[in-house]
């Protein structure tokens, strides 16, 4: 299994710098913006990824399990820019970062570390039985879970059976052992698909999704997506950036202007030409209550990242699809555009690789691939070629 990163790079958390790669010029190396998704060289065998917007923890699980930093950590790293964080992290079976914490599920413990800090000790710990080491899935801890903010551990009522988690700017999804999902947190951009705008301080039920059975729930800075038994992606929240694959009012705008631009040089104007006027449209600039997206109309979805304002989705053909905010080339489309509808990264399906993974920084996107002929998939169909209509072009 090989682990690709594209988009936002300042702080070398997708490429990380050795002496001969500082040495060459015209490389990713330290570049800002990543638009073609780079093979991350250093990940291979059995290894997870964790990603805020200045950092990227990477987990291996083959041999001695150990946790390794990239990007803005030097003050917990031996290195400057990809090193075993300071504390030992040998066997650890899951591992959550944030801008100011790092979270260890380590063997009878967890342990949270102060990035912010030179500290030899974690700044909150846990102790833990055997049988709740191994259903650790983190940020869910034993009667709980680990904010990304001060204070670190915050209780949850047992009676929720939450299965995982996901934090949001500043909001929470979790998904239960049934299916159901309960939100709660910051409202204001209907994030929490309640179906208004109100924040709520204790876990609620989402109840347009009240007798479907959910498997997944992913959460961005102010959006949030889950993904049903069959394969269904469903939506909600703030749709500035298009990042919940609907129609996006500021995207079309700049789009049709650039496109009237264009007719009026061809009518010896700046204005559109008669024949050429657009259709009235409905926008879609906060959705509060589930919407239902066709990612692919032949392909279920198998799991889902959300970043700030992009998400990506992972079809159970392997296939990757982005749509949203695209400022950094966090949509792996080789461009910055940003885009209302789901897209095909065409990267991996030119490179014959059956993508199986996701994870989304802020403002970058990872994703873990397998080429198809180990998986015997060279005979999946290929799809169809994708319409580039709605995509705001601005190469890097």
């Amino acid at each position: 299994m090989r682990w690709f990163g594209f988009g936002f790079n300042s702080f070398a958390q997708i490429c990380v710098p050795d002496k001969s790669e500082k040495e060459e010029s015209g490389n990713a190396v330290g570049q800002e913006k990543v638009c073609v998704p780079v093979d991350l060289v250093n990940h291979r065998g059995r290894s997870k990824i964790r990603a805020s917007w200045s950092r990227r923890a990477s987990l291996f699980l083959d041999e001695d399990s150990c946790v390794r930093l990239a990007g803005f950590c030097a003050s917990i790293s031996s290195n400057e820019s990809f090193s075993p964080v300071t504390v030992n992290t040998s066997g650890c079976q899951d591992a959550a970062i944030s801008e100011t914490h790092l979270t260890l599920a380590l063997p009878g413990r967890i342990e949270s570390w102060d990035l912010q800090s030179k500290d030899k000790t974690p700044s909150w710990s846990m102790e833990m039985t055997q049988s709740q080491n191994s259903d650790v899935n983190l940020p869910l801890v034993p009667g709980g879970y680990i904010s990304s903010k001060p204070p670190i551990f915050r209780s949850l009522s047992s009676h929720l059976q939450a299965k995982s988690l996901a934090l949001g700017g500043e909001h929470a999804v979790l998904l239960t052992a049934a299916g159901a999902v309960y939100t709660w947190g910051q409202g204001s951009h209907g994030q929490l698909g309640h179906g208004g705008l109100i924040s709520e301080e204790e876990p609620r039920t989402v109840e347009a999704l009240w007798g479907m059975t959910m498997r997944s729930v992913a959460a961005g800075g102010w959006h949030s997506v889950c993904v049903g038994d069959g394969g269904d992606l469903y939506v909600w929240g703030w749709n500035e950036s298009g990042q919940l694959g609907l129609p996006s009012r500021g995207l079309r705008k700049a789009s049709q202007q650039k496109s009237d631009q264009q007719a009026g040089e061809r009518c010896g104007s700046f204005s559109t030409c008669p024949d050429e006027e657009l259709h009235e449209e409905v926008f879609i600039s906060i959705q509060a209550f589930p919407a239902l997206v066709d990612v692919s109309p032949s392909c279920e979805i198998s799991t889902v990242s959300c970043g700030s304002r992009h998400t990506a989705a992972v079809t159970t053909t392997g296939y990757l699809y982005t749509w949203g905010w695209g400022e950094y080339g966090q949509l792996g489309h080789q461009t910055t555009s940003s885009l209302d509808e789901p897209q095909c990264v065409e990267f991996f399906r030119n490179e014959n690789l059956h993508v199986v993974d996701v994870v989304c920084g802020s403002w970058n996107t990872f994703t873990a691939a397998v080429k198809k002929e180990v998986l015997g998939l060279e005979n999946v169909p290929e799809l169809p070629p994708v319409s580039t209509g709605s995509e705001l072009w601005t190469t890097c």
